[in-house]
Parts: C-alpha cells; sequence; structure tokens
C-alpha cells in the first residue's frame, strides 16, 4: 500500500511537471475561442461573465466556502493561471499568495488586472494590520461589498476585456451598462429596506464589513477578530459580552467562511443573537451571484435587527 502511494505521488509530480514546462503559447485557444480569464473569488467570476458573456471561460480559485486571506493555491490553479489570457484580483493584500502563484506560472502574455484600483479605502485601525499592505497601498480590501466600489470594478474588467478583445468592445459595453443599470436598483431597494430600521448596531465577525455597513447605513458596534487567523483575547470577549449586554445590541454577524464558535459563545454569554452572513457569492443559498449575495445579507440582517 505504502508502495503504491508513492509511486502514485510520483506520476503526479512527473505529470505536473511535463504540463509546467510546456511553453504559454501550448495553451493558446483559437481566435474563435472564449477569452480564458482566471478570477481569485467568486465575486469577480460573476462581474467577468456578466460582462463577457459567451465570450469568455471563467475559472475562479476560490469556490465561496474558503477564507480568501489564508488561501493555498492548488497545482491545478497555476495550471488555470499559465493558460489564462486575464487575471482578475481584488488587490489590497487580499489575496497574499497571488503574487507568486503568477510569477510561478510564468505567462508573459498573461495580463494581471487589479480591479480594486482607484476605489477609497477606508483604513481602519483594525483593518488586517500588516496584512493589507502592497507597496503604497493599505486598507481594508473587502471593497466589494459596496455596490459603489463594485460599480469601479466592472469598469475595470470591461476596460481589460476591450483591451484584449476589442472586436467585441461594444457587446461589453452594452452588457456592462445595463449590469449597473441592475446594481443600482437593487442598491437603491436595499437602501429603502434599512432606511426604516431604529437600531442599525451589530457586533461584527472579522474587519470584512466597514464599506457594507458604510453604504447601507449599518453601525459597527465592535468586531470580535480584529485580525485573520488570530484568537481574540479573554478580555476581548469579555470586553463585547459587557458591550453588549450594556448597550442592549442584539446581533452578531458572522460569516460562513469561518469558525461559528466564538460568534456563537458571544451571543450565548451575552445574549445577543447570530446572523450567519457571506462575503462571497455561492457560500449560502440564494446567494449564487453578486447581486443575490447583496440582497441577503442585507434582509437578513434588517429581518434580524427588527427582531424577526
Amino acid at each position: 500500500m505504502a508502495q503504491a502511494g508513492l509511486q502514485f505521488v510520483i506520476a503526479s509530480f512527473l505529470f505536473w511537471g511535463e504540463l509546467l514546462s510546456l511553453p504559454p503559447d501550448s495553451y493558446s485557444a483559437s481566435k474563435d475561442e472564449p477569452i480564458s480569464v482566471v478570477v481569485t473569488i467568486p465575486v469577480l467570476k460573476d462581474f467577468a461573465e456578466q460582462l463577457g458573456g459567451s465570450h469568455v471561460r471563467v475559472t475562479s480559485l476560490l469556490s465561496g466556502y474558503e477564507n480568501e486571506h489564508t488561501y493555498s493555491p492548488k497545482p491545478s490553479d497555476l495550471i488555470a493561471v499559465r493558460k489564462a489570457r486575464l487575471f482578475f484580483e481584488v488587490g489590497i493584500g487580499l489575496e497574499v499568495w497571488v503574487t507568486s502563484l503568477v510569477k510561478n506560472a510564468g505567462s508573459s502574455s498573461l495580463m494581471v488586472v487589479t480591479t480594486s484600483r482607484g476605489i477609497p479605502l477606508i483604513d481602519d485601525e483594525h483593518a488586517h494590520v500588516g496584512e493589507f499592505e502592497r507597496g503604497s497601498v493599505r486598507g481594508n480590501p473587502h471593497v466589494w461589498m459596496d455596490p459603489e466600489n463594485a460599480a469601479t470594478m466592472l469598469r475595470h474588467i470591461t476596460q481589460a476585456l476591450i483591451e484584449v478583445d476589442p472586436e467585441h468592445a461594444q457587446d461589453y459595453l452594452t452588457n456592462q451598462g445595463a449590469y449597473l443599470k441592475r446594481l443600482d436598483d437593487m442598491r437603491q431597494d436595499l437602501m429603502n429596506r434599512v432606511a426604516v430600521l431604529k437600531d442599525r448596531r451589530f457586533v461584527a465577525h472579522h474587519p470584512a464589513w466597514p464599506y457594507f455597513a458604510g453604504r447601507f447605513g449599518f453601525q459597527i458596534a465592535g468586531t470580535i477578530q480584529l485580525q485573520p487567523g488570530s484568537e481574540p483575547s479573554a478580555l476581548h470577549l469579555q470586553s463585547l459580552v459587557d458591550l453588549i449586554r450594556r448597550e442592549k445590541i442584539r446581533v452578531v454577524v458572522s460569516e460562513i467562511q469561518l469558525s461559528q464558535r466564538l460568534p456563537e459563545l458571544l451571543a450565548r454569554e451575552s445574549g445577543g443573537r447570530v446572523v450567519v452572513l457571506t462575503t462571497l457569492p455561492g457560500a449560502l443559498p440564494r446567494t449564487e451571484t453578486y447581486l443575490d449575495m447583496l440582497r441577503y445579507n442585507v434582509l437578513q440582517l434588517a429581518n434580524a435587527l427588527e427582531g424577526g
């Protein structure tokens, strides 16, 4: 059994070695085939598919259940990037693993697009200090949680598609206009829903929600996990329990990509209620697209704050 396992490992190593030894041109698609696009997270996959339509074939490295901060690329990710013409990332240090992945893929024809470029960043004191730094850019990277920022990301994607495929430029621009209209309608509907709330306060699991809260008028009263992968101290947890009791805060927002242990502990000790939301499409039922996710998060949180 051990020998068979060793043979499998050796065969796998040789297989990947042969693939990676091929020049990028070996993966090139014909002119009539869709543009091969790789993205880091599902929200970018949805954006690229909405804009590119039948002209693109999009692969997301994350499925929606993983933690984007701590993700470890697989050998198949390396192959996907090496075959791609376009690579979309959020940037701002969200995907700290991207630089080495792109470098190891070694494709000189790959266009890497940072979709957060030009978005005003929130630099709150607990925004994953140190992990969100890349060059001179520093701030909270969860920019897509604000639909206004999503509109900027969409424009970057459209520009990149036009650059690599000018023949279908009008299709991309038409798709962009239609999607931006849907996005704006959704934003307005959700803001109308939140406008009737008397209490908009919640405690967050980790700092993924400042852009979301700022756009829709929610208030983050406290945060459990100040940095990804770090455990809060007992003193910090007790201070949150005291805060929730004293201020009568009803809701603790958790995320499906993270362990529910601490939010549930906090709610149990304080009498609050845990609401599980998601920052990535597809991670929960009825969150298959970005617009679905946005609607789900706002409505679930609003209902919880009303005690529904």
